[in-house]
């Protein structure tokens, strides 16, 4: 007897209530960030209303309920006799495997889950919505745009957007390796960006002040590592277990550096340093790739509002300058190097070295006449993408500057002398060599953007392989 799938098609949410053992139950897969664009990307193409293969439509209710020539394809609550999940897991090799072997990419096992998940949990179809076939373009992708239509997939597949309940603290391992990191939530918000005229040693770049308003984001706790970021740099460290290797293979990687790159400073547990905000930008597109999470550099607004942390005096922990060695490494303490990640105190926010120890990358382009590009109030997550490869604005001061250099206002902007010093020519892409103050730390938005924003954020400025 045929399941009456109109039945579950009337509305679909979250399964609410208490589970087994007192437990509360698992929230259901949501379709229009989940289901929705498994479906509409690999199999309206071939299920759709013009000449359905196999008379199976799948772009609505009506069609997933009547099934094909073979049968019903979707049993409420019974994934294991569900033709859409089950021939999603079969071998590549077999004639049967959905989709087709030549007509796309199989899914992911991430992806076959989610279709699994949601026939089990009843398999609801938002009432009256229909699907439609699409090739899914990310604009501006660079090079690699196929690449950066999987890797967002694959966070959509991974969970899609995140909720303000789980803004909480997590640590992640980096898959394939033992390496991790830690991010902190940091709460929207709006703040007053720059500094006032009467504070010491303030420069023109520093202002106007204008309000500005932060949706909410994580940022790491600390700089990235070279423990991290060398996983990037050198691909055979990662172990032949990876499951996310084919994706985060297809990324690609710098070339190897022609000097030893810390400079004798130390490795394990140091900041990675000298790194082009292209390659920082790309570090970013593999470790979403790598994780299944989107992450990308601060926005400058962004990296002030963390820094600041709900302060607005000089440094996130007042403003006087004989406090800083609690909280950082500069030209006064460091003895000439810097030093391992989150050895000081943190700020009001729980975040490591914002001032000093190594200076971080932002996205946005620099102009030396400060924030006069944009409107000086009401303005919502600005960003000033980069256009041109210098100069870019870095922030927070380093182990090689002056106390007023570590303001949480103070800005400098990227510079080609960088890598004077680099001996080939053209010069790298992915290295400013004689940058050896210069590092970044990585973000994670609350709200996912759209498929043609990643791509954006990824490539930001125009040095690119």
């Amino acid at each position: 007897m045929k399941h009456k799938f109109s039945q579950w098609a009337a509305g679909f949410g979250l399964v609410c209530g208490v589970g087994l053992g007192g437990l509360p139950a698992r929230a259901a897969v949501d379709f229009v960030t989940q289901v929705q664009p498994i479906l509409e990307n690999t199999c309206i193409r071939c299920h759709g209303p013009e000449k359905p293969k196999g008379k199976l439509r799948l772009d609505n209710a009506a069609g997933v309920e009547k099934g094909g020539s073979s049968g019903e394809t979707v049993v409420p609550g019974d994934p294991a006799k569900s033709s859409l999940y089950t021939s999603t897991i079969l071998p590549a090799s077999d004639d049967n495997v959905m989709p087709p072997t030549g007509k796309g990419d199989h899914l992911t096992p991430e992806q076959s889950d989610i279709l699994k998940q949601w026939i089990k949990d009843g398999a609801k179809w938002p009432a009256g919505l229909q699907l439609i076939a699409r090739k899914v373009v990310v604009a501006n992708l660079g090079d690699n745009e196929d690449n950066d239509v999987a890797i967002y997939q694959k966070i959509v597949a991974k969970g899609g957007p995140a909720t303000p309940a789980e803004m909480k603290p997590y640590k992640t391992t980096i898959p394939g390796s033992e390496v991790a990191f830690e991010m902190v939530p940091i709460p929207g918000g709006t703040f007053t960006q720059g500094s006032p005229d009467t504070e010491p040693k303030r420069k023109a770049d520093e202002g106007p002040q204008r309000q500005i308003t932060i949706s909410p984001f994580w940022m790491e706790k600390c700089e990235v590592t070279w423990n991290e970021f060398e996983l990037f740099m050198y691909p055979d460290l990662k172990q032949a277990n990876d499951p996310s290797r084919d994706s985060a293979d297809a990324v690609t990687h710098p070339t190897k550096p022609y000097v030893e790159m810390s400079f004798g400073m130390g490795k394990d547990g140091f900041p990675a340093i000298s790194m082009t905000q292209h390659a920082a930008n790309t570090y970013c597109k593999w470790l979403s790739a790598k994780t299944g999470h989107f992450y990308r550099l601060p926005t400058e607004a962004e990296w002030e509002y963390a820094c600041r942390a709900g302060t607005t005096t000089a440094y996130s922990f007042g403003n006087d300058d004989a406090q800083l060695d609690k909280y950082a490494w500069f030209e006064g303490n460091s003895e000439s190097k810097y030093h391992e990640v989150g050895k000081k105190l943190p700020n009001p926010w729980g975040l490591y070295d914002m001032h000093g120890n190594v200076a971080e990358w932002t996205l946005d382009q620099y102009f030396k006449e400060g924030f006069t590009q944009t409107a000086p109030t009401g303005l919502v997550d600005p960003w000033i993408r980069s256009t041109k490869p210098y100069p870019q604005a870095v922030r927070g001061g380093s182990w090689q500057d002056q106390p007023e250099l570590l303001r949480s206002a103070s800005r400098r902007g990227s510079s080609k002398v960088w890598k004077v010093q680099d001996p080939q020519l053209p010069k790298s892409i992915w290295y400013h060599t004689d940058a050896q103050f210069l590092g970044f730390r990585i973000v994670r938005p609350l709200k996912l953007p759209t498929q043609d924003q990643i791509g954006k954020y990824w490539t930001s400025g125009v040095e690119k392989d």
